[in-house]
């Protein structure tokens, strides 16, 4: 939005104390006749963008004031959904099925709020679609006597969208297909389209790729002018030129490393720890200056905002920059100069930050670790790899130290720290699932998890100091039901809060260092984390929530995450005192909005085909038995999450058949009302598994009773019924005389 639009929509909103004409409007706002025709036009787009809406009687109104909500809707594949509202602060609207008039998931709406739950809860109707998300829809074609229909891959589009004779490419049934939407769905009738793209076979996995790419509409291929400005950029520094003669801090004598996963290949970040006399100790932490390379408003720029993040999926990644920037220019590549932009750190011995400086420089690191390497000096001691890198084994005891020191003093403020470890993907040569284990952290993540918090931190204090306009990585304070909600939760399994007031993340963090070790702490961090809102980018600098950080920013990754790239502007033109507060004040906004969007996009379509692969994988896995732990309770049954392989299934309700079962919200269980038999979240259960649906992405077990659980043999599978009779007579016989010898 432009800054006069912004000023524009300020000053209309301040009027609309109470519903106006467009007549009222303009003769308050003091518009000169040759005007207003302009204004008009402005004021109607702030209607399209829901800023305002318009009612009865030709009147414009604020949202808000007249229990109007303006969000985007979430399908649900059962047909009903919410709308997430454009303001963080207030809390979804449930609708029914009936009433998502013409709205598919994902598109912007107005929605009128129509009942209020005594909780809290809200229940609406939509009566404007205000923004399509989906202009093509990626699905698999169906041929029908008159064309055909395309099913969405998209599970919570649950119309399908029908596809006239003559739109259908001669596509062959079963396929995979892109449609573009030609007609959107009214009460009475399904969305119309025509194929414009054929995907290929769904059991194809480089097909599965480009579905996740359609269906999530990620960008696929660079545009031949991006290319070309990747290529004409991608020269080292050269010395004779000196490109950073004179304005770069010269760091190439210092024992700089990267540390990063075995696979990885564009490094954002180096890092290097010196302990200083009376027990202050350096941190410097060097970043990739990507923003030397990627020029304001170029092809490249555009496109890095329009994919505002990396996408990773097991085995590829579809990058923010082309990989002529991201793997090489760009990546701190061991042992070669390298422009980066550096926050060196000054720490006393408690961890207090004393001093930073953040500069633009030159590094040169002298080796690129893994977090293996990292971890088999530090935690396992292993000679091999310590005389590998002798010079270095000193200064990894250092990152060590100062980590813990650094954690430490994070988690006394109260930050919460959630250590779930993902599913890790290993694949054949045909791109099908080899093996799903849990991802290890290690000490040397723990070290770069902690450099890059107090990085980031740092630039973001700086920044403030500053008083420009900026982008903040913020996180809002849970929803006051659901805390409420974690309380009652915590109370049954005897956890008391200090105080019945206003909750904090330290206050939860003790929770949480309570239940450590013991058999509920998974269980305490699950509910927790589902009470919690998800991080977001804003202008504005809330703080950060989890993290207990007044200011808190994303400095540390430009290669693939596009705020990173802004921040790395916003401190250059500190840095160059250059002064364009008017010019950030106008971009940030919209900024944010789009990379926020952008990431949980990302974050969606990196879930899906992680569960695709999970699934594939226990396809072959039909009829073991397993040993779990129930993640998830609901009123249709309880998931279970298996250890290894890495993954989490359903047991539905309908296939427990020794009771009736009531569902529990608070409490997080299902309780059979005969048997009083309890399944809570977090309790050890034995499954096997009877069912997998790729399309649906589920995994379905069975529940095993306990008394079932003694004959199943160590296999996984389970004994033949008459052989097990045979073998329980036998042991009650040698019970039998046992006791007699006794």
């Amino acid at each position: 939005m432009k800054k006069h639009d912004i000023k524009l929509k300020t000053k209309v909103k301040r009027l609309l104390t109470n519903p106006l004409t467009m007549r009222e409007i303009i003769s308050r706002l003091g518009t000169p006749n040759q005007e207003r025709a302009q204004i008009r036009r402005r004021i109607r787009a702030l209607v399209e963008t829901g800023d305002i809406v318009r009612i009865k009687g030709n009147r414009y109104g604020l949202p808000g004031k007249m229990n109007l909500v303006t969000g985007v809707v979430q399908g649900h594949r059962d047909g009903f959904g919410f709308v997430i509202p454009d303001d963080p602060a207030q809390s979804d609207v449930f609708l029914n099925a009936r009433n998502f008039d013409e709205a598919m998931h994902g598109d912007r709406v107005v929605c009128r709020v129509e009942t209020t739950k005594r909780d809290g809860r809200r229940e609406g109707r939509v009566i404007r679609v205000l923004e399509r998300a989906n202009r093509t829809v990626a699905g698999m074609f169906e041929r029908a006597r008159q064309g055909g229909f395309v099913v969405p891959f998209e599970r919570r589009m649950v119309r399908d969208i029908h596809i006239p004779p003559g739109e259908t490419m001669d596509t062959a049934d079963g396929t995979a297909v892109v449609v573009e939407i030609t007609s959107y769905p009214s009460k009475t009738r399904h969305p119309q389209g025509k194929v414009i793209e054929i995907l290929g076979d769904t059991d194809d996995p480089k097909v599965e790729i480009k579905i996740a790419m359609a269906r999530f509409h990620l960008r696929s291929e660079f545009p031949s002018s991006v290319l070309s400005e990747a290529r004409a950029v991608t020269k080292p520094p050269d010395k004779g030129k000196r490109a950073w003669s004179g304005k770069r801090a010269d760091f190439r004598d210092r024992r700089i490393v990267t540390i990063d996963g075995e696979t990885a290949k564009d490094f954002d970040d180096a890092v290097e720890v010196e302990k200083l006399a009376g027990g202050r100790w350096r941190l410097g932490v060097h970043i990739a200056d990507v923003s030397h390379y990627v020029i304001e408003n170029s092809a490249l720029d555009r496109e890095a905002l329009k994919r505002a993040v990396s996408v990773y999926f097991p085995g590829t990644v579809i990058p923010m920059l082309p990989f002529e920037l991201s793997n090489d220019i760009c990546s701190l590549n061991p042992k070669v100069d390298r422009l980066t932009l550096s926050c060196v750190m000054i720490f006393d011995r408690k961890g207090e930050l004393v001093k930073r400086d953040i500069t633009e420089s030159v590094i040169r690191t002298v080796e690129r670790m893994t977090y293996t390497d990292v971890a088999a000096i530090l935690e396992k001691k292993d000679d091999k790899t310590m005389r590998r890198y002798h010079d270095l084994v000193e200064d990894f005891r250092n990152m060590e130290t100062l980590a813990a020191i650094l954690r430490k003093r994070r988690q006394k403020n109260g930050a919460i720290d959630f250590d779930l470890p993902e599913p890790l993907i290993t694949l054949d040569m045909t791109g099908r699932p080899e093996n799903i284990i849990r991802a290890e952290r290690n000490v040397a993540h723990r070290i770069i998890e902690e450099f890059m918090l107090a990085a980031n931190q740092a630039v973001a204090e700086r920044l403030m100091k500053a008083g420009v306009p900026a982008i903040f990585r913020v996180h809002d304070k849970p929803d006051p039901v659901k805390i409420e909600d974690f309380k009652e939760f915590v109370a049954t399994l005897g956890y008391r809060f200090t105080t019945n007031d206003r909750i904090t993340a330290k206050d939860m963090q003790k929770i949480l260092g309570e239940a450590a070790g013991r058999p509920e702490e998974k269980l305490v961090t699950h509910v927790l984390l589902r009470s919690m809102k998800q991080a977001r980018y804003s202008p504005e600098n809330i703080g950060h929530f989890a993290l207990a950080f007044d200011n808190y920013t994303h400095f540390t990754s430009p290669i693939r995450r596009y705020p990173d790239l802004i921040v790395h502007r916003l401190i250059k033109d500190i840095i160059r005192r250059k002064n364009r507060k008017d010019y950030w004040a106008e971009l940030t906004p919209a900024i944010c909005e789009s990379c926020s969007v952008a990431e949980r996009k990302a974050e969606e379509a990196e879930r899906d085909i992680i569960k695709l692969k999970q699934t594939q994988y226990m396809a072959g896995r039909i009829g073991d038995v397993f040993d779990g732990i129930i993640s998830g309770v609901t009123a249709f049954g309880f998931f279970v999450e298996i250890t290894e392989p890495a993954v989490e299934g359903l047991v539905h309700i309908t296939s427990i058949h020794d009771d009736y079962y009531v569902y529990s919200e608070q409490e997080h269980t299902l309780t059979g009302e005969r048997t009083n038999r309890r399944f809570r979240l977090g309790d050890k259960v034995r499954i096997k598994v009877t069912n997998v649906s790729e399309p649906r992405r589920q995994i379905d077990f069975e529940w095993i009773p306990e008394k079932k659980n003694r004959s199943i043999d160590q296999t996984g599978s389970l004994k033949p019924q008459k052989h097990r009779r045979k073998q329980s007579s036998e042991t009650k016989g040698k019970q039998r005389i046992k006791r007699k010898k006794r």
